[in-house]
């Protein structure tokens, strides 16, 4: 992750453009080189890729959504990811190695022969292993950030450039460039747009003010400005009570949590400790019995998936839109 409803029909034909015409994947051969601004850098690619390798499931589902099953080698993420068999993608996931149930190392690349890596700082890329784009470059491969985790310069750790649709509608736009698909990503984009402007134009007229919780119990892991569940909360209706943060996943003081009191607490569903464990903690945990989503219990839960960049995140709009209206004074 970050630390170590699309209309049905719509997503049980995403790899179609949801009705728009098919395209059929480019000759690498005879593809020219394409030039992508990535993180703020351009970047030239040389050639489609055959062999890509991604990391984790937001990244993954970016490639199955458009299509590109057939363009990769392999994906590493761990198995606290819900229940895959269930997913629009599934036959995405039936048809592409599952690599390591880890992060992606350098070994796991190299062995699947991949010659091109879609990961993200944090969620791949990491400094302590030496699993980064540049020694990447050096081995030959090339390699994509996604634009979620993109760092920001305020401090060495700090990600995040753009608002976080943008971000998943810019690494669409980006992949339809590179492999040839661009129609396929557009109707995509549109899609998207067009159901998260539904669910806004229901939304509360007085917005909820909405804590992300994702892990942590001495200090708590939430999502700053830049992280995809800050615009699923407004787009949805409400204010993410940490959207000054200008930073994506990222920690804050329970003192935080307590004076800006939210109406509404939104679990991050993943790993070790269960959702009915994070709900009982928070309801049990004596600082936050006058804040208002506990004393109320308006604690609504979303999978990890839903929260990170990742075509799930209109889906999350609609069903956190759809409780916020429905519970919510």
């Amino acid at each position: 992750m970050r630390k170590p409803v699309v209309a049905a029909v719509c997503l049980a034909v995403l790899t179609t453009g949801c009705g728009a015409e098919v395209e059929p994947s480019p000759d690498s051969k005879a593809a020219s080189s394409v030039t992508l601004t990535n993180c703020g850098r351009k970047v030239t690619y040389d050639k489609v890729p055959e062999r890509v390798v991604t990391n984790d499931v937001g990244i993954t589902e970016l490639m199955f959504a458009l299509g590109l099953e057939d363009r990769m080698a392999g994906f590493a993420m761990p198995d606290d990811k819900g229940d895959l068999s269930a997913v629009p993608w599934k036959d995405g996931y039936d048809k592409v190695k599952w690599l390591s149930k880890d992060q992606l190392t350098t070994e796991n690349v190299l062995d699947a022969r991949a010659d091109w890596v879609f990961a993200g700082w944090n969620y791949g890329f990491r400094e302590d292993s030496g699993f980064t784009p540049d020694a990447l470059t050096k081995l030959g491969i090339p390699s994509y950030i996604l634009t979620e985790s993109c760092r920001n310069g305020r401090t060495d750790t700090s990600r995040g450039i753009m608002p976080p649709l943008q971000a998943l509608y810019e690494d669409l736009t980006n992949l339809g460039r590179l492999f040839g698909v661009e129609k396929r990503a557009a109707a995509l984009i549109a899609d998207f747009k067009g159901e998260v402007a539904e669910v806004k134009a229901k939304a509360p007229a007085d917005s909820p003010k909405v804590f992300l919780y994702d892990s942590g119990e001495d200090q708590p892991f939430t999502s700053g400005r830049y992280a995809a569940p800050d615009q699923i909360i407004s787009e949805a209706g409400g204010v993410n009570v940490t959207h000054d943060l200008k930073d994506s996943w990222t920690t804050v003081g329970w003192e935080t949590v307590v004076e800006r009191n939210p109406d509404v607490i939104v679990i991050c569903d993943y790993g070790d400790v269960t959702a009915e464990q994070k709900k009982k903690f928070l309801l049990s945990y004596a600082p936050l019995r006058n804040v208002s989503a506990v004393k109320n219990k308006r604690i609504f839960t979303l999978d990890y998936v839903d929260l990170v960049e990742s075509p799930r995140n209109p889906s999350a709009i609609a069903r956190l839109g759809e409780y916020l209206r429905t519970t919510t004074p």
